[in-house]
């Protein structure tokens, strides 16, 4: 084995270890991907935790300011670069990104928004209607493009363009779901802790029932267009994002149950055993879409 080889497959358990730590949902839902797919998944997903942890907290308590974490964020993007152009990272996060995105075919197209949502988050706090959708094409939907890319690799190289763009809206859908289903159950912790505001117009300490259905009304949007696309993915992906986005949606319903006055106060998840019946029911399902979960009780 060559050393290039053991380095990547080091990297590669690297970015398997993010995920587990960080997230159970979305570790649970890439276990259902085929082995080498979910290799891939998690190596994009643990650089953008990697991005998310220097804007959002990890520099602030390492001693660093704004602009301390503005030079680490250009310095990971530069590394980000170059690891795709080369092919070599000595950040194993960086190097187990880049080799999924050498192999996926995506470079600076994808990866230049998303450092440019993750520089916003360090000098703008207020959203408008276009800042907020600029922000969370960066944030989420270009990872949904990025992971799109890699479900299509077995496609044959013929269709594998046209079925890019095909399923393009339902990949940017999931992510923006997912993203503001987020920013929704952590509409406290963002203003408090991080002073941010994603939402326009809303007051995170005085959130309305009606603020919040508006809200909820278009995550469900978002997630009617994903499932849709869902039956049109490859067989290797299908269960996984159908799992992810039944997920997803039993978080919005719980929200939905959820009395604004309490969202602002307390953070909403789903327990690991309704996040098992989810599961199970879209594995039932077999990725097929599905109408939208009726909400499980929050008590």
């Amino acid at each position: 084995m060559s050393r290039l080889t053991l380095y990547g497959q080091v990297a590669e358990k690297a970015a398997d270890l993010v995920v587990r730590e960080y997230s159970t949902s979305f570790g649970m839902a890439t276990r259902l991907l085929a082995p080498w797919c979910r290799v891939h998944v998690r190596n994009i997903y643990a650089l953008v935790r990697l991005a998310d942890e220097v804007v959002d907290g990890a520099t602030e308590e390492a001693g660093g300011d704004v602009d301390a974490a503005r030079r680490l964020l250009d310095r990971l993007e530069e590394d980000t670069d170059e690891a795709i152009a080369t092919g070599y990272s000595t950040n194993v996060l960086v190097h187990a990104f880049a080799a999924t995105a050498r192999e996926a075919g995506f470079a600076t197209e994808l990866t230049a928004p998303f450092f440019a949502s993750m520089r916003t988050d360090l000098h703008r706090t207020v959203h408008d209607a276009q800042s907020l959708a600029d922000y969370v094409y960066g944030s989420a939907e270009v990872v949904g493009l990025m992971c799109l890319k890699v479900f299509l690799l077995e496609e044959p190289a013929a269709v594998r363009a046209a079925r890019y763009t095909e399923l393009t809206p339902g990949a940017r859908a999931l992510g923006a779901a997912f993203q503001k289903v987020n920013f929704l159950r952590d509409l406290a912790d963002d203003a408090d802790r991080l002073g941010r505001r994603y939402f326009p117009d809303i007051d995170p300490q005085h959130l309305t029932e009606a603020e919040k259905d508006e809200i909820l009304c278009d995550i469900n949007d978002d997630l009617r267009i994903a499932r849709a696309a869902i039956a049109d993915l490859p067989a290797q992906a299908r269960r996984a994002v159908a799992v992810a986005a039944g997920l997803f949606g039993e978080l919005s319903c719980r929200l939905a149950a959820t009395p604004a006055e309490q969202i602002i106060r307390t953070r909403v998840s789903v327990p690991t055993p309704v996040k098992l019946r989810v599961a199970a029911r879209a594995l039932r399902d077999r990725g097929t879409p599905a109408p939208h979960p009726t909400p499980t009780p929050v008590g």
